[in-house]
């Protein structure tokens, strides 16, 4: 009895392939080899693949044929002979048995022996010769040595035992198979062609077809290697079919806007800052200039004055750069402060003390939000500003809730001239300045706007100006906290 412990030879193998295929892939030499050779390209990749299946399901399928094929033939063969041992045994039963027996079509020997073994019947081919023995026995099958025959090809041998009036006697019928191999030869070979014509037809047609549908991304690749920083006006050509790729390419152009509108953004910020940091420099060189070399103390003293309010304009604007740089690189990810922002509105409000026209605040008992403390003071700071700078006579902050979307409204109202609707939202833009307000002497950087509405619009909001009966009105809507739940993480 076989040790179950104890693996099989087909188990032993596979165990010495797979250690001699990790042996050889180890091998710096032989791993090169191997990575050299592999495909690289999806185009191969997916080629490779496809005729691998076909050929997998090819090879299963055929061998299915084969078998039912080969199992059919000896069937039939097999019945044959069988049907003849019978009508022998008929025969012997009958006592007409003669010595030499005719062959029936497909029957390649007859041969009968009695119980001692020696042969009382035979065809004409096995005329004189001794009884067939079985040279091997598998799976209930023997083997007989018919090399006497002098022709080798299978043989399917039946054999039937049956009762004679002279005692019991051993029918051996063999059937040829040279049918059934022919058979199976041409089924075989002809399964093979077909295989082969079917493997290149499908390796044809997957490499034409995915070469096709690569076609559009390897356009789309080739244009933006070629699209460099001073490139971005260049569009990947888009599909017309409605695919992947034609999203993809429609992705990527929309992206490539992105990065056009970005650049171009940040170049004219970067020619507007240089001009505004450009004039008060020169302002201020020139008062110190003068100011170094005039004998009049009084003047000296007017000048220095004048300088030192050019140095806090500097500041101011240097401040607002890096502030607006801050928040460009904070882009969507909304601060997670909890912010009482009536506690915020109202702190802001009276800490900037004496102002050139009054503010009437309204607010609620209570909102929260979560979001940057300093940043939505900032925002409150820069709209009060502005404000005061366009007010006639007053100024209104009003906080309240929008009940249908659950958002803070921020209202700073001033009764100065309304904006013309085709420079709402141009105010927004860095560096404005409408014809009205565009003296320096008032202290407005034309950054003030820009930074509220990105404070604004990192917290979840908006930021809008509209005309009311009284003036103008800048809405700030942010998000709030529902009482009792988790402040939002970004």
């Amino acid at each position: 009895m076989a040790d179950p412990t104890r693996p099989g030879p087909l188990r032993a193998a596979r165990r010495r392939t797979a250690a001699i295929l990790h042996h050889l892939t180890r091998h710096p030499r032989i791993a090169a080899l191997v990575k050299r050779l592999a495909p690289r390209s999806v185009r191969t990749r997916t080629t490779l693949a496809a005729c691998a299946s076909v050929a997998v399901v090819l090879l299963v399928a055929s061998a299915a044929v084969l078998l039912l094929l080969r199992a059919n033939l000896e069937r039939t063969v097999e019945t044959g002979a069988r049907e003849q041992a019978q009508a022998i045994a008929r025969l012997a039963t009958d006592d007409h048995l003669t010595a030499q027996l005719p062959l029936d079509h497909g029957t390649d020997f007859i041969q009968v022996t009695d119980a001692d073994g020696k042969v009382i019947a035979a065809s004409q081919n096995l005329a004189g010769h001794p009884a067939l023995a079985p040279t091997n026995t598998h799976d209930g099958h023997s083997t007989y040595n018919l090399g006497a025959l002098g022709d080798e090809h299978h043989q399917r041998v039946t054999t039937v035992t049956t009762d004679t009036p002279t005692g019991p006697v051993t029918i051996h019928v063999g059937a040829s198979l040279r049918t059934a191999d022919t058979a199976e030869d041409l089924t075989t070979a002809a399964l093979a062609a077909l295989s082969a014509v079917l493997l290149l037809t499908v390796g044809a047609l997957t490499w034409r077809a995915t070469g096709r549908a690569l076609r559009p991304v390897e356009a789309i690749r080739a244009e933006v290697a070629a699209i460099g920083d001073r490139d971005l006006d260049r569009r990947v050509p888009e599909p017309r079919s409605d695919d992947e790729i034609a999203r993809l390419a429609h992705t990527m152009n929309a992206m490539l806007d992105r990065l056009e509108a970005a650049g171009a953004r940040q170049r004219r910020f970067i020619a507007d800052a240089s001009h505004e940091l450009r004039s008060p420099l020169a302002v201020l060189r020139t008062q110190l200039e003068v100011a170094l070399t005039h004998p009049d103390p009084g003047v000296r003293t007017d000048l220095v004055a004048g300088a030192l309010q050019d140095t806090e304009r500097l500041q101011s604007l240097a401040a607002d750069l890096l502030l607006l740089a801050r928040l460009d690189a904070t882009g969507h990810d909304r601060p997670d402060e909890l912010v009482d922002l009536t506690e915020l509105v109202h702190t802001t409000v009276h800490a900037r003390g004496p102002q050139p026209h009054p503010v009437s605040l309204h607010t609620p008992d209570e909102i929260t939000l979560v979001g940057n403390r300093l940043w939505l003071g900032r925002l409150l700071t820069n709209l009060l500003d502005n404000a005061q700078r366009h007010a006639r006579h007053r100024v209104t902050v009003r906080l309240s809730t929008d009940g249908a979307t659950g958002r803070a409204v921020l209202d700073v109202s001033n009764d100065g001239l309304r904006i013309d609707p085709a420079d709402r939202e141009r105010i927004f833009e860095r560096f404005t300045r409408l014809d009205d307000a565009r003296s320096r002497d008032d202290g407005g950087t034309g950054l003030g706007l820009p930074i509220a509405r990105d404070i604004a619009t990192i917290h979840g909001g908006t930021l809008t100006v509209q005309d009311t009966s009284d003036g103008t009105t800048f809405r700030a809507r942010l998000s709030v906290v529902v009482p009792g739940a988790v402040p939002p993480r970004p």
